[in-house]
């Protein structure tokens, strides 16, 4: 009997855990089990016809909301063109309402629920021996016209399945894809919106064995390693273990984690911010809303405070990429109070945020209550919502705006500087900024068509300069320099007109390559040529002191600590304000600044920003890191 365990990948680069547990359950057994993995882009036929020429008598395919709608047309198609074959669907998607998948798809024969290791095996020994399948507790089937769906199975003791780590195939690839895994299965906590909360209690893989296939994948190259737990540090100790083993083992791959921010411990804190090696961990934090009603409606136990205190430790101490979620529409959320949870989560800055629309997962206790919250939402995967009775979907779609420019404009990481001055100097709030940018791009009709990186740059300073923002020379620096930044070699074009003289141009080379030492002892070392410099150097005027402007943008902006701290927090932002910020200013102005409560004035016009010109250096392939690299010199 020839098995295929197949499923569609959101995208090439990640790989199936579940269809490797299965194999590995039932190898010792039915050793003719194959694996395919194709993305949700793959053509359907070109799939179709894979699948058919391998002819397998058994097609197993693993369901998300994220291919379920392809898999249905795949199993329609595959049924047409070999009838004979047996299809099983399991995974999350199918696994809480199997009668409504089997009534919809009459391709589909069986449907393994919950966990599928045991289910899936026991399935298979009756389709090869006495089809009993009555017995196959966790599987629904078809008896004529009727459709079965058995007693569910007990949770399996996750430490007597045989590991999905070890399969030669998979070793090439290792460091060109994700690596899926996991330590435990299940979730403490009781969020009505996700599908975690429907089992009860954490089941826990032995921690030798967890280390070993670590090991095992670190040495053979995965290069990214993503750990499916749901709360992967509920265990403190466990938790604490794991993170050193891996700091001791990392060997530069890379692993992300899922983490409940408001439980982290003090002490794994301090433990993480002195020993985790930089870029070698990456939190997952679920945020999801800030309203206090709206959590408690939800069964979403949170104390925010304690979770900003954690991020802020956390991000101050350089050393671990923090992505924040936020999920809009849940109850009692409105437009307002979206736009406030998401200004008290941006004002922590993360290195992503994402901005996520509620989803209405089948088997979760929020989709049961939906007449409840009067919510519309999209019959098939992924089951977005429309509109509740609290956000219309005219705020959903004005959400749907700010959320594209969130991705192009923070998380993506093109434009770090000028995005941190326009949100801490411009906009009224982090919320109003990408609101206000979203609104305009799709009045331009921008989403309708592509762009090129310079694109970002050009629409954002059209969209400035219509608004009538002010310190545009300020701004519009900024935007070089992030423009310079984002290339790994000199760039061949520029998207502003280039005003530095050519004469100048050539001078300052000349003086940088007589005097490297006035930029960097590291430049100095290098001892290039002006010729080397010219081929691996751009050169920019900016009207003002970059590094006074680039100050006022650093640090962290949020505080989570305790009141005490909160205070000494404010008085120090006011000596800022007094002796930094506002040194110089005109008398005019400063009445200004203190009239708009706004501190873009201040910086804008403070005398260490207006004396004087800066010089930006900015060098590519000087390092193996292959970052551009940049340098000032105050004109």
């Amino acid at each position: 009997m020839k098995i295929i365990l197949t499923t569609l990948n959101a995208k090439y680069i990640h790989t199936s855990l579940a269809i490797r547990l299965l194999k590995a359950y039932s190898e010792h057994e039915f050793n003719d089990i194959h694996l395919a993995e194709y993305t949700i882009k793959d053509p359907v036929m070109n799939i179709v016809s894979d699948l058919f020429q391998k002819q397998p008598d058994v097609i197993g395919f693993s369901c998300y909301i994220w291919n379920i709608e392809e898999t249905l047309k795949l199993v329609g198609i595959l049924k047409q063109v070999m009838p004979e074959i047996t299809i099983v669907l399991g995974g999350p998607e199918v696994s809480y309402e199997p009668l409504h998948w089997m009534k919809r798809e009459a391709g589909i024969d069986f449907i393994v629920n919950g966990d599928g290791e045991e289910t899936f095996h026991h399935l298979l020994q009756e389709l090869r021996d006495d089809r009993k399948f009555h017995f196959v507790y966790g599987a629904a089937y078809r008896k004529g016209e009727e459709i079965i769906v058995n007693p569910p199975r007990p949770k399996s003791d996750l430490n007597t399945l045989p590991t999905p780590h070890r399969f030669p195939d998979d070793i090439p690839d290792l460091g060109k894809r994700i690596v899926y895994f996991e330590t435990s299965r299940g979730c403490p906590f009781n969020c009505q919106f996700c599908l975690s909360s429907i089992e009860v209690g954490v089941r826990y893989y032995d921690i030798e064995r967890v280390k070993s296939d670590l090991l095992y994948l670190i040495e053979n190259g995965a290069k990214i390693i993503k750990f499916l737990d749901r709360t992967f540090n509920i265990n403190r100790n466990y938790a604490m273990e794991m993170f050193q083993f891996l700091i001791d083992n990392h060997q530069g791959c890379v692993f992300q984690f899922e983490i409940t921010a408001d439980i982290m411990r003090p002490e794994v804190l301090d433990f993480l911010s002195k020993n985790a090696p930089p870029g070698i961990f990456r939190f997952e934090i679920g945020v999801q809303s800030t309203n206090d009603e709206t959590n408690e409606l939800v069964k979403r136990r949170q104390n925010f405070k304690k979770l900003s205190r954690t991020v802020m430790k956390i991000k101050e101490s350089r050393n671990i990429d923090q992505h924040l979620d936020l999920i809009a529409g849940l109850p009692m959320e409105d437009y307002n109070t979206f736009r406030k949870t998401f200004n008290d989560v941006f004002v922590m800055e993360p290195e992503e945020l994402q901005l996520g629309f509620l989803k209405m997962l089948r088997g979760t206790g929020l989709r049961a209550q939906a007449a409840k919250y009067e919510y519309t939402y999209m019959e098939h995967a992924p089951y977005e919502i429309l509109s509740s009775h609290m956000m219309t979907f005219s705020d959903i779609i004005r959400l749907k705006r700010l959320e594209d420019v969130l991705e192009k404009y923070w998380n993506s990481h093109r434009m770090d500087h000028t995005a941190k001055y326009l949100i801490r100097h411009v906009f009224d709030s982090p919320f109003d900024f990408f609101q206000e940018f979203g609104d305009y791009w799709e009045e331009r009709g921008w989403q309708k068509i592509g762009h090129q990186l310079e694109d970002l740059f050009t629409r954002l300073q059209s969209f400035l300069i219509d608004r009538g923002t002010q310190s545009m020379d300020i701004i519009t620096g900024l935007m070089k320099l992030d423009y310079f930044l984002g290339h790994k070699y000199k760039p061949r074009k520029i998207w502003w007109d280039f005003v530095l003289d050519k004469s100048d141009w050539s001078s300052y080379l000349k003086d940088i390559a007589a005097n490297p030492s006035q930029i960097s002892a590291q430049l100095a070392e290098a001892g290039l040529s002006e010729r080397e410099l010219q081929k691996y150097t751009v050169l920019e005027v900016l009207p003002f002191s970059l590094e006074a402007v680039l100050d006022s943008i650093s640090g962290l902006r949020a505080d989570g600590g305790s009141e005490e701290d909160e205070a000494d927090n404010a008085n120090h932002e006011a000596v800022l304000s007094s002796e930094s910020l506002l040194q110089g200013v005109t008398d005019s102005s400063l009445e200004e600044s203190v009239q708009t409560s706004s501190s873009a004035i201040a910086v804008a016009e403070h005398a260490s920003v207006r004396e004087g010109r800066t010089l930006l250096i900015v060098m590519y392939q000087q390092n193996e890191s292959q970052r551009a690299q940049y340098y000032t010199l105050p004109l």
